[in-house]
């Protein structure tokens, strides 16, 4: 195996691939295809990375233009009279092209014509939806479910290299669902643009949310749009760059104008352009969200090699010493075989991180459980609460609205609770496991349950509809009816006439009976309204526990699979020590001396791949 120089003008994703192809060539070379697994899983992250920058904001505030600004091409629908409906992904593909992403696992593809991707897209379109291709024969299409997202692909440089944006449906103020739903898509990207125009200062909605956007997400930046529309934007920037500071966050603001982006683009004017203010989003997007994610990428890769190499080193150390002094070769071989104790318990089911694992899980899910059944019961009793002071038939739309939105907040929150424990609970096994074993090692990702809740509906199958007019007057004729013929026969019981009495009474005792008859019905509607919000909180209970339960378990198997994978890779290793070093006390001085000679050379080149991806991974 041949170490070259490192070249230093290379970006971090190629330098890490170069590195990463030598481990795969030593791996090779020693004949250990068990740690060859790690680095091709690495070679594979590297070959087609991805850099998911998400686009957020409350509608109509230019999210769209920006899109399309950026790439220089109109292909998210921009018009004063739709939004958007559906999540546009865009990324690098050698011809335009687009597909629609129907849910399923794996996800359904099916292609569509450019020009028609935005029939598909806004809000509220009345186009029948049809399979196949979009341009296939009326007479092979069928009606079928709307898309749950549109990729798109186009050949532009700022989309090389794994960039995707990601344009999604406004957010609709802090508290809508489409909010929770951003911040959960926010959670799992790499950078998040958040866009409000220059009309005016953030809003308290606006600033809240960028407030948990930034929890959530490593990189946020304000991208403020429509320069060009308002004169005063530099004021609205100065406001809105001071309410940030205030509220304790460091989110940068970019002013930008996508309609003069488009001209700048269009006259290819350099001056234009830089007044637009583009210039400065796309270094951004550059240097700062893609460059951060392909140097995290290329150092995790660079990491895997570091520690093939340094079980390797530790293997041919260990043969070394053996070779180099024979009297010391049993000292060597009893030190390796109390190596292999220890790494065979790291196997063994009794091994701390393996408690560890399993008895972080099983309170995991206890906990995320709890949480989880906490948060609905007290949305019930407010909704209980709030449904106690008001009739249904009046209220019953903005109650759905806001129990949709409170549930999906709670959502949020609970799967907020599950990716930070998990996190934690990995950096725990991890440090069990390296105790143990000294080896270094990477965590792993949380799924992300919370969109499961657009798959549950709130039940409308009750009876909100008031009494009409004449429901009414019939009701007040049959109390009113009642009693004037009580009266009535008591006065010709008594020989007392009673008519007019009767009369009067009669009315009165209709409008009582019109008033709890009302009531009677109002109390029936806010029960059904109660029961249609328990039915609702059961289903999304129902959902999300069970996808946080698999959610956990999937972690716990791969967490498991990894490092036992990993005991087993230091296992082979200490056996091949162990191996070499028994030979190397029946081996004659010529053969010792020529096999150190082998030894130091392959020592060498080790170090030299190690020394090379530390550097990857320093820089």
């Amino acid at each position: 195996m041949t170490v070259a120089p490192q070249s230093t003008n290379q970006n971090p994703i190629t330098q890490a691939a170069a590195v990463v192809d030598l481990g795969l060539s030593a791996c090779e070379a020693y004949g250990r295809d068990d740690l060859a697994g790690r680095l091709a899983a690495a070679k594979r992250s590297l070959t087609d990375p991805s850099v998911h920058i998400v686009v957020v904001g409350e509608f109509k505030q230019g999210k769209s233009s920006l899109v399309n600004a950026l790439v220089g091409a109109k292909v998210c629908p921009v018009d004063d009279d739709v939004a958007t409906a559906l999540p546009t992904y865009l990324r690098h593909g050698d011809e335009p092209a687009a597909e629609l992403i129907f849910e399923g696992d794996p996800p359904r593809r099916e292609p569509v014509e450019l020009k028609d991707i935005e029939r598909w897209i806004v809000e509220d379109d009345p186009t029948p939806r049809t399979t196949g291709v979009v341009s296939a024969p009326a007479t092979v299409r069928e009606e079928q479910p709307r898309p749950a997202g549109v990729e798109v692909r186009l050949p532009r440089r700022l989309l090389a290299g794994g960039l995707v944006l990601v344009d999604t449906p406004g957010v609709g103020g802090l508290g809508s669902a489409h909010s929770t739903a951003s911040l959960a898509a926010s959670s799992m990207a790499d950078a998040l643009l958040f866009v409000t125009d220059a009309s005016q200062e953030l809003t308290r909605s606006e600033l809240d949310f960028l407030a948990q956007a930034r929890q959530m997400c490593p990189t946020v930046v304000c991208v403020q749009t429509k320069t060009d529309f308002y004169p005063a934007w530099r004021k609205v920037r100065d406001l809105n760059q001071a309410h940030l500071t205030a509220a304790g966050t460091d989110i940068p603001i970019i002013p930008v104008s996508s309609t003069l982006r488009s001209r700048a683009v269009a006259a290819n004017d350099t001056d234009l352009n830089n007044e637009s203010g583009f210039p400065e989003l796309i270094s951004f997007i550059r240097d700062r969200v893609r460059g951060d994610a392909t140097t995290r990428l290329a150092s995790e890769a660079a990491a895997g090699v570091v520690a093939v190499a340094e079980q390797i080193i530790s293997q041919f150390e260990s043969e070394k010493a053996a070779l180099a002094d024979p009297a010391a070769a049993q000292q060597v071989v009893a030190q390796l075989t109390q190596v292999k104790e220890r790494v065979e318990a790291l196997k063994s089911a009794a091994a701390r991180w393996s408690q560890t694992l399993s008895d972080g899980i099983a309170d995991l899910t206890s906990d995320v459980e709890h949480d989880l059944k906490n948060r609905i019961r007290e949305v019930i009793a407010e909704a209980d609460r709030a449904m106690e002071d008001t009739d249904p038939a009046d209220t019953w739309a903005e109650m759905q609205s806001w129990l949709e939105s409170t549930v999906a907040g709670e959502m949020l929150a609970n799967y907020t609770l599950l990716r930070d424990r998990a996190t934690a609970l990995s950096e725990q096994v991890g440090q069990h496991f390296q105790e143990a074993s000294g080896e270094v090692l990477r965590q792993f990702p949380v799924f992300n349950p919370t969109p499961l809740a657009g798959s549950v509906d709130v039940d409308h199958n009750i009876d909100l509809e008031k009494m009409k007019v004449g429901k009414q007057a019939m009701v007040a004729l049959k109390s009113a009816y009642g009693g004037a013929i009580m009266f009535v026969m008591i006065g010709l019981m008594t020989g007392i006439t009673l008519g007019p009495i009767a009369l009067g009474i009669g009315v009165i005792m209709g409008r009582k009976g019109l008033r709890d008859e009302k009531k009677k019905q109002v109390a029936a509607r806010q029960q059904q309204a109660k029961n249609a919000v328990r039915r609702y909180c059961d289903q999304v209970s129902f959902v999300m526990g069970k996808d946080s339960r698999d959610t956990l378990r999937r972690i716990q198997r791969e967490l498991r699979d990894h490092y036992t994978a990993l005991a087993e890779e230091l296992n082979r290793s200490n056996a091949e020590a162990l191996r070499s070093a028994t030979e190397a006390t029946k081996s004659t001085q010529a053969e010792r001396d020529k096999r150190i000679k082998d030894l130091d050379a392959e020592l060498t080149r080790l170090r030299q791949l190690k020394q090379r991806a530390e550097a990857v991974t320093a820089g």
